[in-house]
């Protein structure tokens, strides 16, 4: 073909100027600013809960009678909060047509399966004597701790989705499940830290159980490590590490306080921090819709602090905490399909009321520019 018939053939022209190519390869994804704001709440909430739980715990005694509500170290209050309070609110959420729509949905999971738990407690505190009891007790704090694990597994993953990065890779759940497993079998190592008098015979397992812990954070930090850095943004690195470390105090401390106090405490302002949001939601009213509720779960969580401590009372009195026993397994039950966002109806309901935490789409946000709600 000659050069003058090939002159007049039309130019291929570039989509994009080179200038606006150099700008798009700059450009990364910027989580809402409700997004990050939750996770560095939730980031204060866990290694905050931790650390003051440990630092109150050793200023005071070990004896239940320092460590209590009235006490002048605040633990007390603090585990109130974090433990009778946070189960009281998930009743509190069942006010939102949202929540009871799924609770419909799951109605095996939500509805029967708490009340036949509530039941099963009552009956076995009437049943089963007290030396038995403590046996069922130990199981059923192994699997509340492992309940704590898997709400840190759901929150980092909620963080992924919600900063618009992508989401937990099969390692990285499987350092969380590990360290959650070595401090689990830690605790039924030294069933102790729990304030429990009985003895299993797997105490050489805390060696390994320790080994493991160790072994699996860095695991998990390696693996947070080789995420490109527009893929680990530190608000949502800053969570997934305090939630390897969770266990950390445990394996450290001999204080059942420390060693699980502070545990206890960032688990339940974690939860509250993520359920005041779902609850406030948006729209009129949202402020008194959730100071009414946190009024309530304070009512009921002071009922349920009452009632776990009348596990060695006579059996009319024992049955209410056989009830309190129930309603936190109950607990368990109701979060763990409450909040599972691979369920479309329960992200529908968190989509519907903190649409923040979950962005229909991509916000993009060129380096350096300031980022805002969608």
């Amino acid at each position: 073909m000659a050069a003058d018939q090939r002159a007049a053939l039309p130019q291929r022209v570039p989509l994009v100027a080179p200038s606006d190519q150099l700008q798009i390869g700059r450009t990364e994804l910027r989580a809402p600013l409700l997004a990050r704001l939750w996770a560095w709440i939730s980031v204060i909430a866990t290694l905050g809960g931790l650390a003051v739980g440990v630092a109150l715990a050793l200023a005071a005694s070990d004896s239940p009678a320092v460590v209590s509500f009235t006490g002048a170290d605040g633990l007390g209050w603090l585990m109130f909060v974090g433990s009778s309070v946070h189960v009281a609110f998930t009743a509190c959420l069942f006010v939102l047509p949202d929540v009871r729509s799924v609770a419909h949905r799951h109605r095996c999971r939500c509805w029967w399966a708490p009340f036949g738990l509530i039941g099963l407690g009552t009956l076995a505190s009437m049943l089963v004597p007290s030396a038995g009891l403590a046996w069922a007790l130990l199981a059923i704090y192994a699997w509340q701790f492992w309940h704590y694990q898997k709400q840190n597994t759901g929150i980092v993953a909620l963080a992924a989705s919600s900063h618009l990065v992508p989401p937990l890779r099969r390692g990285e759940r499987r350092a969380m499940r590990s360290a959650g497993t070595a401090g689990v079998v830690g605790l039924l190592a030294h069933p102790g830290l729990l304030g429990f008098g009985v003895r299993l015979p797997v105490a050489a397992l805390w060696t390994p159980a320790l080994a493991l812990f160790v072994a699996s954070t860095s695991y998990g930090l390696a693996l947070l490590a080789h995420r490109p850095g527009p893929a680990r943004p530190a608000s949502f690195s800053a969570l997934y590490v305090a939630s390897l470390l969770f266990w950390a105090p445990m394996f450290v401390f001999r204080s059942p306080y420390a060693a699980v106090g502070g545990m206890t405490v960032a688990h339940g302002f974690q939860y509250l921090v993520l359920a005041g949001l779902v609850m406030a939601g948006h729209g009129r009213g949202r402020w008194a819709r959730t100071g009414l509720a946190l009024n309530a779960a304070l009512v009921g969580g002071a009922l349920l602090s009452w009632a776990s401590h009348l596990h060695a009372s006579p059996v009319p009195l024992r049955v209410l905490f056989g009830a309190y026993v129930g309603v936190l397994m109950a607990h368990f039950v109701v979060d763990a399909g409450l909040w599972r966002l691979r369920d479309p109806a329960a992200r529908r309901f968190l989509e519907a009321r903190v649409p923040s935490l979950l962005p229909a789409k991509a916000v993009p946000v060129a380096d350096g520019s300031a980022g805002g709600l969608p």
